[in-house]
């Protein structure tokens, strides 16, 4: 999968790669609130609250969202200003917020009912993934789901790093099964506009 990564293309597996744009708000991907997809699938389930966990959190609008719904939510991303952001905008919800690098990051014995996706995989060059898809399969209990959005496409000058169904079902396959799979309709960031799928992956086993 690493071919689909040019040539002298910006490390966005790097944390500085990150703090830089946080610092210079180049932020293309922040929405500003809540997608519409993970609105619906909240209210789907509010009645099956569970532990989750949104790695690559950025501003982190969707702990609160999560937290309202009644999960025991927690994020986590390795942007200093990110996280700081992230912090102001949740007030009191700020402390669900850990700043660290999710592959790395000691998270005990927990493992979580649900993991949220969005702009976190694609932000990762290819040669990533499957350390991505890993640790996925590692955190999530058999039977949780890694749900959210996530890219489907071409970009000539990523990141985004996109997938496409041959990457992903060799990607997750293993592990993980593909239970839901819709086009999203609703309006995006310009840079994932007519890119995103809401999909549902439920850990095997």
């Amino acid at each position: 999968m690493a071919e689909n990564t040019p040539i002298n293309s910006p490390d966005s597996s790097q944390t500085t790669f990150w703090v830089k744009r946080w610092q210079t708000g180049k932020l293309p991907w922040d929405l500003g609130g809540i997608p519409a997809d993970l609105v619906s699938h909240l209210t789907r389930t509010r009645s099956s609250p569970t532990k989750v966990l949104i790695p690559g959190c950025g501003t982190g609008y969707e702990v609160r969202a999560f937290h309202e719904a009644g999960h025991d939510v927690t994020a986590i991303d390795f942007s200093g200003p990110a996280v700081t952001h992230a912090r102001e905008i949740l007030g009191p919800l700020g402390d669900k917020v850990i700043q660290g690098n999710f592959f790395k990051h000691d998270f005990a014995q927990q493992r979580y009912g649900l993991i949220y996706e969005r702009g976190f995989l694609c932000s990762l060059p290819p040669e990533r993934w499957p350390a991505y898809a890993a640790r996925m399969a590692d955190l999530l209990v058999p039977g949780g789901r890694l749900v959210g959005l996530f890219l489907y496409g071409n970009e000539p000058e990523p990141p985004p790093f996109p997938l496409n169904e041959a990457t992903a079902n060799a990607l997750f396959g293993g592990s993980l099964r593909l239970v839901t799979d819709a086009t999203v309709v609703a309006q995006s960031v310009p840079v994932y506009q007519g890119m995103e799928h809401w999909q549902e992956w439920e850990r095997l086993g």
